[in-house]
């Protein structure tokens, strides 16, 4: 259950980098909004996910899945660059998330 809601903090920081991004610096109420109200679900559910999993491997996946999740809706929604090299970065911070998730001992 813990990894069901770790995975689900992390959808909610995908949506709160990239609605904080639409809120131009919070210039704009409804993105405004939404960062917020994710950051609050994001941080919430990953401190529940937190009462069984170990810090180190809860938070690392928390930020890779945040991380390349924040990238890919990068270029797929705002036209970012999707270089070779930034393609790379992102496989790497999946591996990593893998490969944490792998030694995880839950």
């Amino acid at each position: 259950m813990a990894w069901i809601v770790l995975l689900l903090a992390s959808v909610f920081e995908v949506i709160w980098a990239f609605s904080m991004k639409q809120s131009e610096g919070f210039t704009r109420l409804g993105p405004s909004l939404v960062t917020f109200g994710a950051v609050a679900a994001s941080f919430i559910l990953l401190a529940v996910a937190m009462r069984s999993l170990p810090l180190g491997t809860a938070y690392t996946i928390w930020t890779g899945i945040g991380a390349v999740g924040a990238f890919v809706l990068g270029i797929a929604l705002l036209g970012e660059a999707a270089n070779p090299l930034r393609i790379l970065a992102a496989l790497m911070i999946v591996g990593g998330v893998v490969l944490m998730k792998m030694a995880s001992p839950q």
